[in-house]
């Protein structure tokens, strides 16, 4: 999955919108933090995709990112949301869209969250969605 992952990324960097404001990335520490506040671990491939992504503005829609408290995609804060409407406490959101939410399982597969319940529509990792969803958006 390494090349995959690059390969996402590289696709990422190339398709990443110019703002007035540009996005920051989390350092480690703010993930640890995060974690601490959510009482939750976060997945393995998310915290990469955070560490190394999560300063990507593209598309119609905007996955969480952890380095800005003051964020409408600050992670806490779109958890807690999440959280209040329903979706599972194991779950972690990678992307609020319409009231409906991509998450992630503690195994790192990505699942879609919508009207109260889960889907069938899963993907096997956060640079599978960020591929098939987030750069399709």
């Amino acid at each position: 999955m390494s090349d995959d992952i690059d390969e996402v990324l590289d696709l990422l960097r190339e398709h990443n919108e110019p703002v007035p404001v540009p996005l920051e990335l989390p350092d480690e520490d703010r993930l640890v933090e995060i974690e601490e506040e959510l009482l939750l671990p976060i997945p393995r491939e998310m915290r990469s995709f955070l560490l190394e992504a999560s300063d990507v503005i593209y598309g119609s829609i905007e996955p969480v990112t952890a380095a800005d408290p003051y964020s409408h995609t600050y992670l806490p804060e779109v958890t807690a949301v999440a959280w209040e409407q329903g979706v599972p406490r194991y779950l972690m959101p990678l992307c609020e869209v319409d009231g409906s939410y991509y998450c992630v399982e503690q195994d790192g597969e990505v699942v879609f969250w919508r009207d109260g319940e889960l889907t069938d529509e899963t993907w096997p990792s956060v640079w599978h969605w960020a591929r098939d969803v987030w750069l399709e958006s």
